[in-house]
């Protein structure tokens, strides 16, 4: 089901260039349909993303936007352990982006030279959330609590009508505690463009944050420049280190929990404790038998899963910084001390009782995280995700004459004249 590698240089290398094949370009016929569902909603506003609803879903509201008496009805109607549980995960994430606004500044001179830097959010923002089957209330909570933060003034959400062409009423009821402004029932690319391009119903928006399908993911990358987006999410995938006080039950637990995401999804094991590795595939041909998604996790496992023995610690630390995973649980003894070691990865779980769910739906730090890699250059989705920074300056006729000779020097080299005109004709 999964396989024991050794890390050699060559085996544990083959399987991280499988590991990286997993994100190709997309479909290039993938592509030509996003494109022209992009083209037709920008011509045709809403005409066409109803057209495209009934194409797809079969079924479309006749009105796009939720009320506000609906959203808040769904959180009135919801189970009350269910209410407890998102006002608790609430506040928990909330009191963690809290930690991470930044402020703007001012920098006044003696010299009469004024700098600073002005933070503000977004004016408005997007957020896509699937519905039917795979509806995840907790990307509500990780998408629409660090804008609020952000202070993003509008914040927008879009997801895919149900079978009775209702929204999932679990959604509607995280939107309410979340504060998210508007609903529109649509889904699909037609629905990321017409958040990009604003149509007669919906708003345009600045950015667009939220995952989805093939579809919506290609949308996202074919707009960015039109608007922004979070990031291109590739599959899923955890790295566990482990050293033999690990739990074999635990860590088996805890690579299915990641695999059951779909079939590309990617769960691998760092060990240099050979009899955890054993143990660890028999948990998981245990504990596999009583999931609901066990097809998907073997065929997960089978493909993009891995066991790779390693000759010691520093191996493990190695390996877990050239992967850079999206989650990186740490079960080794003494765990916080590797910390600062692990530099490629999107959030690090520490210890045996720090479950990666613990991340996705309550602790605090985002679940929104890069994939494939990109944990070497790209951070969690956070509160500066939905801000924007702009630098001022204000200078005394004497502070920029006293600048002026340096100035004209380096426009010369860069044979910009016009710009020494502009500093040379303010000088008396």
């Amino acid at each position: 089901m999964v396989k024991i590698i050794e890390a050699n240089g060559v085996n544990d290398a083959e399987f991280f260039s499988l590991m990286r094949s997993r994100d190709n370009e997309t479909d290039k016929k993938v592509s030509e349909a996003v494109a022209n569902i992009l083209e037709q909603v920008k011509n045709r506003g809403d005409e066409a993303v109803k057209e495209f609803t009934m194409q797809f879903d079969k079924r479309c509201p006749e009105v796009f936007e939720v009320s506000r008496d609906e959203i808040n009805d769904a959180l009135t109607e919801a189970d009350p352990e269910f209410v407890s549980a998102l006002l608790n995960a609430q506040e928990n994430i909330a009191a963690f982006h809290h930690r991470q606004k930044t402020q703007s500044f001012i920098d006044a001179r003696p010299d009469g030279v004024i700098l600073g830097q002005r933070v503000r959010g977004l004016k408005r923002v997007g957020l896509y959330v699937p519905g039917g089957t795979a509806a995840y209330p907790s990307s509500v909570l990780m998408n629409a609590i660090p804008a609020k933060i952000a202070g993003v003034e509008e914040l927008i959400m879009v997801t895919p009508p149900s079978v009775g062409g209702k929204a999932n009423p679990d959604i509607l009821t995280a939107a309410a505690i979340c504060g998210v402004d508007r609903v529109f029932l649509m889904g699909g690319a037609q629905a990321v463009a017409a958040m990009a391009y604003g149509t007669e119903s919906v708003p345009r928006v600045d950015k667009i944050v939220g995952p989805g399908n093939i579809f919506v993911a290609t949308a996202k990358k074919l707009l960015y420049g039109t608007v922004d987006i979070d990031m291109i999410a590739g599959p899923s995938e955890i790295l566990i280190m482990a050293d033999s006080t690990a739990n074999a039950a635990y860590v088996a637990a805890d690579m299915m929990g990641q695999a059951e995401h779909d079939k590309m999804a990617s769960a691998i094991l760092l060990t240099t404790d050979r009899k955890l590795a054993e143990d660890t595939v028999k948990e998981i041909e245990r504990q596999i038998e009583n999931l609901s998604r066990k097809e998907i996790i073997a065929k997960s496992l089978a493909d993009y899963g891995a066991i790779i023995i390693c000759q010691n610690e520093d191996q493990m630390v190695e390996l877990a910084n050239e992967l850079a995973p999206e989650h990186l649980e740490v079960q080794v003894r003494e765990p916080m001390r590797l910390l600062g070691r692990l530099d490629n990865v999107g959030s690090v779980f520490l210890g045996e009782y720090t479950p990666e769910p613990l991340g996705d739906y309550y602790a605090g730090p985002n679940h929104v995280l890069p994939t494939s890699g990109t944990a070497r250059f790209f951070s969690p989705l956070g509160v500066d995700s939905f801000v924007k920074r702009s630098a001022y300056l204000c200078y005394s006729k004497q502070a920029m004459c006293e600048a002026a000779e340096d100035i004209l020097t380096i426009a010369g080299k860069e044979g910009l004249s016009a710009h020494a005109n502009a500093i040379s004709v303010r000088l008396d």
